[in-house]
């Protein structure tokens, strides 16, 4: 069968598609599954890019969505012909992280082979179902960006209809974020440096939105637009380039969910900011199998399709992670066999 696996040290330069054995047939409490689509997330371009080292020939992409084809003994979740989408963290099955979730040593794409494969035979805890009536690139979405965006917004942050959220950009993340927070009935304050993919973000139902490169503390207008009482939850994805105006911008008690490290890892934090708006931030890689659950009911009833800007060939997958780099993208690239 093919997959798209990764030669050491990693570069785009080294993803090629493999001839690799078969996974079989699945053993005590295990699916096999044929992949059809997967999503694109910035954690899988670090890996490809070699900034995360990973085992030499790892097969790529943390999700995947597509059929169960057979099923192991002991298996009740699942039957074949059950469309299902994978599980960012297998071992992390409901409550709070565990040590084994601490890093990526069980991640597909990272720790394990991944997702870019046309079968794979995984423990059952590796998929759930994906939304009834969802084609399988639309459930490869779920899995790492807009899971977290749920559990920032719902399983942490307990989101509210009435209150206020800044999402940061026009990635998976903060596209799913601000689809979950309209459906729930908030209100949304979308940034981003170009004026195009705001137009965009308004017409999916962002209520403000603040071009960030003509408004370089835009936490300034974040509180005139709150009529100074700022936000009460930020979806942080920039990292040490953006925190310091998503402290500006969050209320008093209010919760910053830190995502994303796209301008680095190392952020100088104004203490005295955090005493005085006496503010939780809270670190958030995607979530448990509960979770995801729990997000693909919610997601039958939400009447919201996720916004997916290309979809490549996976043997494409070098030339698909060249256009997430440019930041040309609205939303989530996908790709499919």
């Amino acid at each position: 069968m093919k997959a798209v696996t990764l030669k050491a040290p990693g570069g785009l330069e080294n993803i090629i598609v493999s001839e690799i054995a078969d996974p079989g047939r699945p053993g005590k409490g295990e699916i096999r599954v044929a992949i059809k689509a997967s999503s694109l997330n910035y954690h899988d371009l670090i890996v490809a890019s070699g900034q995360f080292p990973t085992q030499d020939g790892r097969i790529l992409l943390s999700d995947g969505a597509g059929v169960v084809e057979e099923v192991g003994e002991g298996v009740e979740a699942f039957s074949v012909g059950d469309h299902v989408v994978s599980t960012f963290f297998p071992v992390w099955p409901a409550g709070k992280p565990t040590p084994a979730v601490g890093g990526f040593a069980h991640t597909p794409g990272d720790g394990i082979d991944g997702m870019a494969s046309e079968y794979v035979v995984r423990p059952e805890n590796a998929f759930t179902h994906a939304p009834k009536g969802w084609s399988h690139t639309e459930s490869a979405t779920i899995t790492t960006s807009a899971l977290t965006a749920w559990r920032a917004l719902v399983t942490d942050g307990q989101l509210k209809a009435g209150e206020t959220v800044l999402v940061q950009g026009t990635g998976g993340v903060s596209i799913a974020a601000l689809q979950i927070a309209k459906a729930m009935g908030a209100r949304v304050i979308a940034t981003s440096s170009s004026d195009e993919k705001l137009a965009v973000v308004r017409e999916l139902g962002a209520d403000e939105t603040i071009n960030y490169k003509t408004t370089p503390e835009w936490g300034d207008k974040v509180l005139e637009l709150t009529q100074r009482f700022g936000v009460d939850h930020v979806v942080e994805v920039g990292g040490p380039a953006t925190l310091h105006e998503s402290l500006k911008s969050v209320k008093v008690g209010g919760h910053i969910a830190q995502i994303g490290i796209l301008s680095g890892d190392e952020a100088a934090v104004s203490i005295l900011s955090l005493l005085a708006k006496q503010v939780q931030i809270k670190g958030v890689i995607v979530a448990s199998r509960q979770d995801q659950t729990d997000f693909v009911k919610a997601l039958e009833v939400m009447n919201r399709k996720p916004v997916i800007d290309r979809t490549f060939k996976y043997e494409a997958l070098s030339e698909a992670f060249a256009y997430q780099q440019s930041g040309a993208h609205l939303g989530k690239i996908c790709v499919e066999w």
